[in-house]
């Protein structure tokens, strides 16, 4: 097949694309920062676009103003970043001020997708210039090329796309709804201010909540035992700490009262509990429980009074003098516990399905395009 059409195309289109340089396609402006004097927390003022923090799953949005006007992007202009990280790309729904960071392209919804899946592909870190600093100019991106097809074409494939995105945006919504909803439940079910007992609470409980220190309740167990190097082979998982806990599997004698306990990562503040034996991957992860703790309600507990991140350091002597309310009624506690067991689940399910669409645009991008 020729390489100049892509391998799924609508029916009734078989003409070849052709290569054509950025700049004569669309008008691009170059951005020029606001003296930093004029910035401002007004949303009265002029919103200023600076690079990829003003954008968040493909448009702008409102983070700060200025009281000075240089350089403009009107609503539905694109809107590529310049400056590391070199290429993201995204939309405005306003009339916008742009800095140095960015640039404003006048392009449709096909040149927007076209430039989201070079920026995938690592086509702009090709010509970024800077060794610490990524960055590319006006001749860069003028001088890109990109392939087209003709504009009936090219306006099937880019609402083809803004439809997906359209379900991405909807299931990421969900998605940040159920984290939302799960964060007023920890402060609700838990609590506050003073008081004994949770702003919400399960029927047929009234017993006062108990507070203290997790230096108090927590157990801990030695490490040393039960560290293993991965493997893709082998019957038990391996642990570390961090989004992603599980980084192989190893042979071995492995940690095997696993059903109430807590993994704790001393630097990441991430929380995991095993659901089987497991062996762990470095010293950062701590082995915890608590006696006449319920293990999710141990999970829940963790997640409501764990310490903020403060880099890269031990957190475990801070979660250690952090006070605490629980319950000592073990019916309580498997109530709560399993209710949060099953928003966790219901957040899992819902972050898969948006993968899933995720990588299937991707997919859809590199066999829709050239």
């Amino acid at each position: 097949m020729s390489n100049k059409v892509p391998r799924i195309r609508f029916n009734g289109y078989s003409d070849a694309w052709e290569e054509r340089k950025l700049g004569d396609e669309v008008l691009i402006v170059m951005g020029q920062s606001p003296n930093s004097e004029n910035y401002t927390d007004n949303p009265n003022d002029h919103i200023l676009v600076q690079g990829n923090a003003d954008m968040k799953n493909g448009h702008v949005f409102p983070r700060v103003w200025t009281t000075q006007v240089t350089k403009q992007a009107e609503k539905n202009d694109l809107i590529l970043s310049v400056r590391a990280p070199v290429g993201d790309i995204g939309k405005t729904d306003y009339d916008v001020v742009i800095g140095r960071g960015v640039a404003a392209i006048k392009g449709n919804e096909f040149i927007f997708q076209n430039l989201g899946k070079m920026k995938s592909d690592g086509y702009w870190t090709r010509y970024s210039t800077g060794s610490t600093f990524e960055s590319i100019n006006s001749s860069d991106i003028k001088e890109a090329i990109i392939s087209i097809p003709r504009i009936e074409e090219q306006q099937k494939i880019g609402s083809f796309f803004k439809q997906l995105d359209n379900t991405i945006a909807l299931h990421q919504r969900k998605l940040d709804l159920l984290k939302e909803q799960k964060k007023g439940y920890l402060q609700k079910m838990f609590p506050k201010n003073g008081a004994k007992v949770p702003e919400l609470r399960f029927t047929g409980f009234a017993d006062d909540w108990e507070e203290r220190k997790f230096k108090d309740i927590l157990k801990t167990y030695s490490f040393r035992s039960y560290l293993a190097n991965a493997s893709d082979n082998g019957k038990y998982e391996v642990i570390q700490q961090g989004d992603n806990p599980i980084v192989g599997y190893s042979d071995g004698i492995p940690f095997m009262n696993y059903k109430d306990i807590i993994l704790f990562g001393d630097h990441t503040v991430s929380l995991y509990k095993p659901h089987s034996p497991f062996f762990i991957s470095t010293d950062g992860v701590k082995i915890l429980s608590a006696d006449n703790f319920e293990g999710n309600y141990l999970y829940t507990t963790l997640e409501r009074y764990k310490p903020d991140s403060q880099g890269y350091k031990r957190h475990f002597t801070i979660l250690k003098n952090q006070e605490l309310w629980f319950t000592r009624n073990m019916e309580e506690q498997q109530k709560v516990g399993s209710f949060f067991k099953q928003l966790d689940n219901n957040i899992a399910l819902q972050q898969k399905k948006l993968s899933l669409l995720k990588d299937q645009k991707k997919g859809l991008l590199q066999k829709m395009f050239i």
